[in-house]
């Protein structure tokens, strides 16, 4: 019993840590941010045919393809997710950046996420 004892006080001591590495959330990332209804939530305006997990209906916005090649300048995509009615002021998209939607490095994230498609 004794021996019961101790292998079980030295398991649960050698439980922690790799559970705590089981539950370590995983860091966000742009797709993540994009798709999460309470952030970015790119997919109620956008269709992303490039992303087999971009499920939508929505055509407010253009669909979100070929970015390198309709933002050569990386800069006026960010430019464009942070606020959009700088370009544009009847725009429907949110200024994600001047409202503070989304923080900088999420925004980063986001685009890195786009200018990928």
């Amino acid at each position: 019993p004794a021996l019961l004892l101790a292998a079980s006080v030295v398991g649960a001591l050698m439980a922690p840590p790799a559970l705590a590495q089981e539950q370590k959330k995983k860091e966000e990332t742009g797709q993540d941010i994009a798709f999460n209804r309470r952030k970015g939530n790119c997919l109620a305006c956008h269709s992303i045919p490039g992303d087999p997990k971009a499920v939508t209906i929505a055509n407010i916005g253009p669909p979100l393809i070929a970015m390198k090649a309709r933002y050569p300048d990386k800069a006026k995509l960010r430019a464009q997710i942070w606020d959009a009615t700088a370009a544009n002021p009847h725009t429907s998209m949110p200024p994600f950046g001047k409202h503070k939607i989304l923080s900088e490095q999420e925004i980063d994230k986001v685009v890195d996420y786009v200018y990928s498609l």
